[in-house]
């Protein structure tokens, strides 16, 4: 469930991500000229932002925790365990403490991996989007010192 819900999280950014301000053309300016103004806009909020909107949104992929904590803890769990119950005469019941003991273990580990990741995610987001909205107000005023309604 968490990592389904990381993953909304970070499909409905990456959306908001793509979304530019509404431009309008106040005075009558041709789609052509627009498009010339937008690009020139661009070059200029990029240069004293020092942003690339298409660098923010192609981020790195969200943080995974790492999977096969619990495996590895209980095949580690065992042979510790099989060897203290080899000293005490009964192996495998060391061994199956042993394992048990590392499953939880585990899963402990695979646990703070996930809320490390997740802490992660949300900073990245966070500085994306700070990034994001810098530049953008950056463009609009641009665009809106050359006769554009910025929305």
């Amino acid at each position: 469930m968490k990592k389904l819900s990381v993953v909304l999280l970070f499909a409905t950014s990456a959306a908001a991500f793509a979304q530019a301000p509404a431009v309008y053309p106040a005075h009558g300016q041709s789609p052509q000229k627009q498009q010339q103004d937008e690009g020139a806009c661009y070059a200029w909020a990029k240069q004293n932002t020092g942003i690339d909107p298409a660098v923010v949104a192609a981020a790195p992929p969200p943080a995974q925790a790492q999977n096969g904590q619990r495996v590895r803890g209980a095949a580690a769990g065992a042979a510790m365990g099989a060897a203290a119950g080899a000293i005490g005469g009964n192996a495998g019941h060391g061994a199956a403490v042993g394992a048990v003991a590392g499953t939880v273990a585990g899963g402990v580990a695979h646990r703070r991996q996930e809320r490390a990741a997740a802490a992660q995610n949300a900073q990245t987001q966070s500085n994306q989007q700070a990034a994001l909205s810098t530049y953008y107000r950056a463009w609009s005023a641009c665009m809106t010192g050359r006769g554009y309604t910025v929305r």
